[in-house]
């Protein structure tokens, strides 16, 4: 979610109003303050999700391809991992009496939730099957069984379940489905080991919708919602009568969390962004990111600004440009009204590389008949790659309620996780977070820092409600 999609969602979300969309108000235009995080990783200029997120949620820059791991590990090799573990402001938010969540629109074990739970020196062993022999051998485990195993998370909502099952196990959504059957090798179903851990509370595991919305978050200890085999299908392609919008996730997972009278830490991701960009689908991340911002404006409406830090920001950005000179009010999923000098056409939305390079005999694509609105259309990309890179701009931070002044200037990714955590009163140095003296009239209130929850809203919503 670079500056230019978040621009150009800007746009699209007036227009889908029917009004011309530069001059819309977002919801996260309204956050007072507003930085830049640079994004680059121990060893790439360009980084991944794997190496932002442990970032931004450990608070350490690390190599590419890693998660929750400082860069003594190396990519794929398990004996680096071991003895270099880092963990994150979900964990430092859990161990200070806080409930916590992840809500994704991808799979709970893709690179940004696992981040927050999990450390491994490959982000792809999202199941046993997917984890070497050699890795299994120095004691390196998949993503989805630390997901039980590392850090008591109060709210799991995503995708992912093929990587909870036994290999072979028919999916209830898709059973002649081959490819949505079960992954792990190693025969446990996970989904029924946390149903076993979670004994004695009221949990619940759902996977449609109907199953949902039947969950009460009043008297809920703990819910893990897979609607998919995979990652969730994109808002536009969602079917309402399967699987929630990541509003009503984000919501459901609040109204849990928040019964807690120490406060929260949530994290929610829209990452299918991130994957529309991939696949040069200019049409599908706008939509992606508009449903994002509706989603901040759900978890703004249900949470208290004096008492909760909410954090937006991207992890990385996409080569995605918005050019051209199209007139004010002109479909931001158009085309330029000024052609090139090889007199064609071109669209507003572009890539620097991509699936969408079009050039054929040293001539662009005549788009003058071609509908470029639609959601399957593929913007022209400038190389030809098999899906977009990412990009190594700085990504824009905003936040509001307590300690949000932290967040403003030129910073880096790192400092994220520590500006929450201090904000939070959770981590390492609590030396500002001494309590009021017990015979003052308000010994029932911590310190200001200390009474804040914190939600992430990532392309990420970050979420943290700082009660004490």
């Amino acid at each position: 979610m670079g500056i230019t999609t978040y621009t150009a969602a800007r746009i699209l979300k007036g227009q889908l109003q029917n009004q011309t969309g530069e001059e819309t108000v977002m919801t996260m235009d309204t956050f007072p303050h507003v930085g830049l995080a640079k994004t680059y990783s121990v060893d790439f200029q360009i980084a991944d999700s794997a190496a932002t997120a442990t970032a931004y949620l450990c608070g350490v820059k690390t190599n590419l391809n890693t998660i929750g791991v400082n860069a003594a590990a190396r990519n794929g090799i398990c004996k680096t991992q071991k003895g270099n573990e880092v963990t994150s402001i979900l964990k430092w938010a859990k161990d200070a009496g806080k409930s916590v969540g992840i809500v994704t629109s991808t799979r709970v074990q893709h690179a940004t939730p696992a981040t927050s739970y999990a450390h491994s020196a490959s982000r792809k062993w999202y199941s046993d099957a997917d984890v070497p022999a050699g890795a299994k051998k120095d004691g390196c485990t998949d993503i989805s069984s630390q997901l039980l195993k590392n850090v008591d998370i109060d709210v799991i909502i995503g995708g992912g379940r093929k990587y909870m099952t036994p290999q072979y196990t028919k999916d209830p959504e898709y059973p002649t489905d081959f490819s949505a059957r079960g992954k792990r090798k190693d025969k446990r179903n996970l989904i029924e080991e946390w149903k076993s851990m979670k004994r004695g509370k009221v949990a619940h595991y759902v996977w449609n919708k109907s199953d949902f919305d039947a969950v009460n978050p009043e008297n809920t200890d703990y819910l893990m919602a897979l609607f998919e085999p995979g990652d969730l299908r994109f808002e536009e392609e969602r079917d309402p009568k399967m699987d929630p919008s990541i509003v009503e996730t984000t919501e459901k997972a609040i109204r849990i969390l928040q019964k807690n009278p120490k406060g929260f830490f949530l994290l929610v991701e829209g990452g299918r962004i991130d994957q529309a960009h991939h696949a040069g689908r200019g049409y599908m991340a706008l939509h992606e990111t508009v449903a994002f911002d509706n989603a901040i404006a759900k978890g703004l409406e249900l949470t208290k600004e004096h008492e909760t830090l909410t954090v937006v920001m991207a992890d990385h950005s996409h080569p995605f440009t918005l050019n051209g000179f199209p007139f004010r009010g002109q479909s931001i999923l158009g085309k330029s009204p000024l052609w090139g000098i090889d007199m064609l056409p071109y669209t507003t939305l572009m890539y620097g590389n991509g699936p969408g390079y079009k050039i054929r005999n040293g001539t662009r694509p005549d788009l003058r008949n071609v509908n470029t609105k639609t959601k399957d259309y593929v913007q022209v990309s400038a190389a030809p790659t098999e899906s977009t890179t990412h990009s190594g701009e700085d990504v824009a931070v905003l936040a509001r309620g307590p300690m949000a002044h932290l967040f403003q200037g030129v910073n880096e990714q790192n400092y994220i996780a520590h500006a929450m955590g201090y904000a939070a009163c959770v981590g390492a140095d609590l030396r500002h977070c001494q309590t009021q003296p017990t015979h003052d009239p308000d010994r029932n209130r911590a310190g200001a820092a200390a009474h804040v929850s914190v939600a992430l809203l990532f392309s990420l919503l970050l979420t943290l409600t700082l009660l004490m």
